[in-house]
């Protein structure tokens, strides 16, 4: 007998079911949705506030904590100096055919009362298109807005500095800068610049020295040994304008930045408070500088090496009747006997230090003083000694 073979159905789904699933499934989606909304989002079901409220009021300040110790530092130092700091501005007269004639400022940049007499440091640059006494005139704003016009005292481009006199103002308008030195600097300290950058009077910015012993050229060309870098924002209108130590005395004079764009990227420099005071000075005695020289002009330091000399720097020529030459130094000279070019003295240390580069020497001459006397200490044909050198001023 064959086996009843059944055949095997699938059991048939209910549409009308799966429908009423499906709506159940809905409801309670939309359900818990709403109830989301209700929870988080209530203003959906009250609709979007007004835009404007005729009782609304000004907010109360919420109260703050005291002033930190850096940030009393700070404002106590611009409340104490400010009163030091101006504006020094190059101004022309300008004739229009509405106005006639009117001033009208073509560069400016910062400055510090120097001294009860109401003298003005300022860099060199700053001033220089007032130097023609028969071009643009000097003017001085003190911060109080109140304005004062000025002469030049002196300047030199060498240092790119600069003394101005504040003309007709009541002496009481003059709290002269406090000075400090240059000697004890150190990199890492505080320092402060307060100025005009962009011609936005007394502004204070703030950073550290970044870098001592800096070279910057001077207007001239000049070197301006001793230069101290600082990350502090200085812009243009910061020329001129003092940099400070968190005691708000004088460290140096802001003067330059690199930058690629003509913008602050962190990298300032100022001329050391040391060779402000004693540039300063000497502006003030004389109206102008006696730059420190000895009468001598060095060899090529890249020759000198050559030439199988490893230290010190030679001396190629030495000017008549100058302390070199009264001292008995010599420079490069012909051999009477061969025709052959002699070597000149080799200068190995000055003062017991040595000089193993040009830049040494011109760096040491330049911080000396005209009177200085300066010990040499020198190679001529193997053989060493030491001359005594007098600074002169020229």
């Amino acid at each position: 007998m064959q086996p009843v073979m059944h055949s095997l159905t699938r059991p048939k789904r209910s549409v009308g079911g799966d429908l009423m699933l499906l709506g159940m499934a809905v409801i309670i989606g939309l359900g818990i949705g709403l109830g989301l909304l209700w929870v988080f989002e209530p203003n959906f079901f009250r609709g979007a506030p007004p835009a404007n409220d005729p009782t609304a009021g000004e907010r109360a300040p919420d109260p703050r904590t005291g002033r930190d110790v850096e940030e009393r530092e700070a404002i106590d130092l611009f409340k104490h100096t400010k009163d030091s700091v101006v504006n020094v501005d190059v101004v022309v007269r300008v004739r229009s055919f509405d106005a006639g004639v009117r001033e009208q400022q073509a560069s400016g940049g910062s400055g510090f009362i120097w001294d009860d007499d109401g003298r003005v440091v300022t860099n060199f640059h700053v001033v220089r298109d007032a130097l023609d006494g028969n071009g643009p005139t000097l003017r001085v704003v003190l911060s109080d807005h109140s304005t004062y016009a000025a002469r030049i005292v002196g300047a030199t481009p060498d240092y790119d500095l600069a003394v101005i006199q504040i003309l007709d103002a009541p002496k009481e308008k003059f709290k002269k800068i406090r000075v400090g030195t240059s000697k004890d600097l150190e990199v890492g300290q505080k320092v402060f610049a307060i100025g005009n950058p962009f011609g936005l009077s007394l502004t204070l910015t703030k950073g550290i020295i970044s870098a001592l012993d800096r070279e910057i050229d001077s207007p001239s060309g000049a070197s301006i040994p001793g230069a101290i870098q600082t990350d502090a924002p200085i812009n243009p209108g910061n020329s001129g304008g003092p940099l400070l130590d968190k005691d708000g005395r004088l460290i140096g004079v802001n003067t330059a930045i690199a930058t690629p764009s003509g913008g602050n990227v962190g990298i300032g420099f100022a001329i050391p408070v040391d060779t402000v005071n004693a540039v300063a000075t000497e502006l003030i005695k004389r109206g102008r500088l006696l730059r420190p020289d000895v009468g001598i002009k060095l060899v090529d330091q890249w020759r000198v090496r050559r030439a199988g000399f490893p230290n010190g720097v030679m001396i190629a020529d030495v000017t008549a009747g100058s302390p070199a030459d009264k001292a008995g130094l010599v420079g490069l000279r012909k051999s009477l006997r061969t025709g052959d070019t002699v070597p000149g003295d080799i200068v190995l240390k000055i003062n017991g230090t040595a000089v193993n580069a040009n830049l040494d020497f011109t760096r040491t001459i330049l911080n000396s003083k005209p009177g200085d006397k300066l010990k040499f200490t020198i190679d001529r044909d193997g053989e060493q000694s030491e001359v005594e050198v007098t600074v002169r001023g020229i």
